[in-house]
């Protein structure tokens, strides 16, 4: 928890590093190691480059008002920088936690890596995968049927190498993330989380948000052109390789993967790779958040409740790209779970059921050994997602329960409360770029 200390017109402010950037009218601002970022106006930004400086918060209110003619309350922005994490200290005394977490690899290094950032090396990435995609052209029986998946008398054995095979091209798309974003000097982090019904591998590059677009948009693309890249050499080395080798179908598994992962990058109603592209495109900052709220303003609308519409302050090209967003997000997450309830959901149980009986009610050896392993693979699949679902929604849910346990007139025991603070006049949310992949 963050220490509070009194900021007065005498306090000195000593700042984290700080990275800002020029984004249409305002600046984006923030700390690449935590990777939050905020949005300022001009005079917002001048404010922190003064107290930058090292003057007392009076001689910065009143530089600034000789500058631009507007009174600014500087020890409440000082108050606000400190919610957000971008002070370290007030008069030689530190603030408390910098909100830094440890990033994955931590002895991978910018100068290990900045060749990912070079023109030369995207331009032959772009060459190579043309080559894969002129030999499948040519040679269109070499895509794989997707029956190479069952390749093996015994399922298990089936899905046992899938699995190995699909969780190691997942690590090689975070690791083509945290490269290229490590070359540009952010930390990155992977961990597992959960789009709706799928558990995904994802790596907090958030620290990117400060960086020029090129950068931006090789970190948000790497992970990408790395999967079309090993699928490229797939089609390639698939001319060559004997189909009665084991190596062309571990080949095979290997393209209908990345195919497969390639694809999913298209549904961007759940934040995928494509998606921060679009976001950045669209030169929004929080394209989900903002689809959301636009969501739950236009229910409301619909049961007969007034409020302003969340997307008043924006721009006309940002409400155009929010509300087209809020479209895909609500069809695209309907079909998704519908197709999770109908088809996934059915599947997973077919697969499961028979297993579960051999469990229960005995069999061969072999069949034993069989369904132990179908059923520790799945439970351990679907524990996975339920863990990190949980860790995110959870205590939302909580909440939730809190709030209608309170209006049942239930007695409910409360821990601590942070107390209220005003709003500050300028956007705290965090820009959060976590490009991930379907596990």
């Amino acid at each position: 928890m963050r220490r509070m200390h009194a900021v007065t017109g005498a306090s000195r402010v000593r700042l984290h590093p700080l990275r800002s950037r020029r984004d249409g009218d305002d600046w984006i601002v923030g700390r690449v190691e935590t990777g939050n970022f905020v949005s300022f106006p001009d005079i917002g930004q001048r404010v922190i480059e003064l107290l930058a400086e090292g003057g007392p918060i009076d001689a910065v209110a009143a530089r600034v008002a000789a500058e631009t003619g507007t009174t600014i309350d500087v020890a409440d922005f000082v108050a606000a920088l400190i919610d957000v994490g971008f002070v370290a200290e007030i008069d030689g005394r530190p603030t408390g936690d910098t909100g830094r977490e440890r990033p994955s690899l931590p002895w991978l290094k910018p100068r290990h890596v900045r060749w990912t950032l070079r023109s030369g090396v995207h331009i032959g990435l772009v060459a190579f995968i043309l080559a894969g995609l002129a030999a499948l052209a040519v040679r269109p029986e070499i895509m794989p049927s997707p029956s190479i998946m069952a390749w093996s008398e015994f399922g298990t054995v089936s899905l046992v190498t899938q699995i190995a095979i699909a969780w190691s091209l997942v690590m090689l798309h975070e690791l083509a993330h945290l490269c290229t974003a490590r070359a540009a000097g952010v930390p990155g982090r992977i961990t597992l989380g959960s789009r709706l019904q799928f558990l995904v591998v994802q790596t907090d590059v958030s620290g990117v948000w400060g960086e020029e677009k090129r950068v931006r948009m090789t970190v948000y693309l790497a992970g990408m052109a790395l999967d079309a890249a090993i699928a490229a050499a797939g089609f390639v080395l698939l001319c060559v390789v004997p189909p009665e080798e084991g190596a062309h179908t571990a080949l095979s598994i290997v393209v209908l993967t990345q195919i497969d992962a390639m694809s999913f990058q298209l549904l961007i109603f759940m934040r995928t790779d494509l998606y921060f592209v679009a976001q950045d495109l669209a030169g929004c900052r929080n394209l989900y958040g903002d689809g959301v709220a636009y969501g739950r303003y236009l229910i409301a609308r619909l049961l007969g409740r007034d409020g302003a519409s969340p997307l008043a302050r924006f721009s006309r090209r940002e409400r155009s790209a929010v509300r087209l967003y809020t479209m895909l997000l609500v069809l695209g997450t309907a079909v998704c779970l519908a197709v999770a309830a109908t088809i996934v959901v059915p599947a997973l149980a077919a697969i499961a059921m028979p297993a579960i009986d051999t469990l229960l009610n005995g069999g061969e050896g072999a069949a034993i050994v069989d369904a132990a392993i179908v059923v520790t693979v799945l439970a351990g699949v679907q524990g996975l997602w339920a863990r990190t679902w949980w860790r995110r929604h959870g205590p939302r849910i909580r909440r939730w329960f809190a709030s209608a346990a309170a209006l049942l007139g239930a007695p409910v025991r409360a821990g601590g409360s942070r107390p209220a603070v005003d709003e500050p006049e300028f956007s705290t949310e965090r820009c959060s770029v976590e490009p991930g992949r379907r596990a």
